[in-house]
């Protein structure tokens, strides 16, 4: 799951989603999505499901470091 903020930045700005869209939708605060995508922190499981679940993406995918997103 070390490439999960990696994954995540890729797919909030190739879907052109904010930051604070995300982290209104998914209920965490704009640092915490920062923190996440420079790899500062690492999302709990429930965190990481909601990001999926917003993208409509597996967990899987997100936290799989040898898939890609696509």
């Amino acid at each position: 799951m070390k490439r999960f903020g990696e994954k995540l930045r890729a797919l909030r700005t190739r879907q052109k989603v904010t930051i604070r869209t995300l982290s209104q939708a998914v209920g965490i605060s704009n640092s915490y999505v920062t923190m996440i995508e420079t790899g500062e922190n690492k999302p709990s499981l429930d965190i990481a499901f909601r990001i999926a679940r917003f993208f409509q993406v597996s967990l899987d995918s997100m936290a799989d470091d040898e898939v890609e997103i696509i």
